[in-house]
């Protein structure tokens, strides 16, 4: 089944559901729900055409979903790089924006790569 352009899961219940849309969180499905009048305990598979249409014309009206959202938080980083804030800079360097420490961790942001000496080191049993 398809809601605004996004593949929803069939078997989960509508409420979990609705959260595969990038920028539909619990609360604003629960909101959903509620204005369209569906109930939060029924599967995605069990809905009829016109509340998938209500679920769709709600979402439409009243959020930034999908493309808008990423195209909305790619300008407002892309703000940031050009006023060169340090949140800005910290982006274009690729490190950690949000005050955490890059010292000892930060690896999925840095990637794996080693600056010591034998990290890079294949073991005695590969040779």
């Amino acid at each position: 089944m398809r809601v605004v352009g996004v593949n929803i899961p069939d078997g989960k219940k509508v409420e979990t559901a609705l959260t595969y849309i990038y920028g539909v969180g619990r609360e604003s499905a629960n909101e959903i729900l509620k204005e369209a009048g569906v109930d939060t305990d029924k599967r995605a598979k069990n809905l009829t055409g016109e509340e998938i249409n209500k679920i769709q014309s709600i979402i439409e009206k009243n959020f930034k979903i999908e493309g808008e959202l990423r195209q909305i938080v790619k300008q407002n980083i892309n703000r940031l790089k050009e006023i060169q804030t340090y949140r800005g800079t910290r982006h274009t360097k690729r490190l950690p924006a949000r005050g955490q420490r890059t010292k000892s961790n930060a690896r999925v942001v840095k990637g794996h790569l080693r600056k010591t000496v034998g990290s890079g080191k294949r073991k005695a049993a590969l040779k």
